[in-house]
């Protein structure tokens, strides 16, 4: 088996305006990044409604497939073929994990985009438009029959969308690494889910691989350890990087390498290594693309 890159030519079709930093240079850059490496590429579906409607209600897929192109607020921006590329990124995360559960692939990482951690059940926002990678989770679990899914996101950003959309599931804990203050200002380490199932761990601006290592070390890596799931996912969004223009870490490329070891090393104990990651944030296109090709370089060893 080997790592299964999974994306779509239609995740390009989401075109945001001049200088908007989620462009369609990030998804070219890491794709680029990837060519050399030996994958096994797939092309993402079309994420189907049941799939979708296990974290959002029809009202926002209608919405979702309605909106007229523009602005959903100051950030988020709906294009001709947005809808297109939301749906392929919902889908890419679903064949991910199927195709890890499937054993066809040891591991796999779904390059698209719009990203997904800020949509909350009703509301696009921050760049997303579909919660990737809460669906993916749902799927694990009403699909796949699994008890017990981790989410490990550290992108810089928290990923207030994920949280809303399983605050509830006592059957997924979602941890969070992320700067605070910063966007969404959610991310507390006070908002715990419903069932103690939300881990959130604020890093103050400024802070380096060294603090992000001690907090992964301390807090993250040791519940995942003690929820024992039977799958992890990965939210892996670079724009903690210290290149990166939209916030104030000072992670770089061996710091990304480094989670996604331990993080296959802890599925190695407790689910046969079984992980499916999802591309989030990254701003900075080097800084994007090298931290992309860093992750996915550590998954393939690990997947084989």
């Amino acid at each position: 088996m080997t790592t299964a890159l999974i994306t779509h030519p239609d995740c390009l079709g989401h075109v945001t305006p001049s200088g908007h930093p989620e462009r369609v240079a990030r998804l070219e850059a890491v794709l680029k990044a990837l060519e050399g490496f030996d994958l096994l590429r797939v092309e993402a579906p079309l994420a189907d409604d049941e799939d979708l409607l296990r974290v959002h209600p029809q009202s926002h897929l209608d919405r979702i497939a309605s909106a007229p192109q523009g602005a959903l607020d100051a950030d988020t921006f709906i294009s001709e073929g947005s809808h297109r590329a939301a749906r392929r990124a919902a889908g890419a995360n679903v064949l991910a994990v199927d195709m890890v559960m499937a054993g066809e692939a040891g591991n796999a990482f779904a390059a698209i985009r719009p990203p997904g951690h800020h949509a909350e059940r009703e509301t696009p926002m921050g760049f997303c438009l579909f919660g990737n990678v809460a669906i993916a989770a749902k799927r694990l679990l009403d699909h796949h029959g699994l008890s017990r899914v981790a989410i490990v996101d550290f992108d810089v950003h928290h990923g207030n969308g994920t949280q809303d959309l399983l605050w509830d599931e006592e059957r997924v804990l979602f941890a969070s690494t992320h700067q605070m203050p910063l966007y969404p200002g959610s991310g507390a380490a006070s908002e715990r889910g419903a069932h103690g199932n939300i881990l959130n761990v604020p890093l103050d601006p400024g802070t380096g691989g060294s603090g992000f290592r001690a907090a992964m070390e301390r807090q993250v890596l040791p519940a995942i350890d003690d929820f024992a799931p039977e799958f992890i996912l990965i939210s892996a969004g670079f724009d903690a990087h210290a290149a990166d223009p939209l916030a104030n870490l000072n992670l770089r490329e061996a710091d990304f390498a480094w989670v996604t070891g331990a993080i296959c090393d802890l599925a190695d104990s407790h689910c046969g290594g079984r992980v499916a990651s999802t591309l989030e944030g990254g701003y900075d296109l080097e800084a994007l693309a090298a931290s992309a090709a860093a992750h996915v370089n550590v998954l393939m060893e690990r997947g084989q």
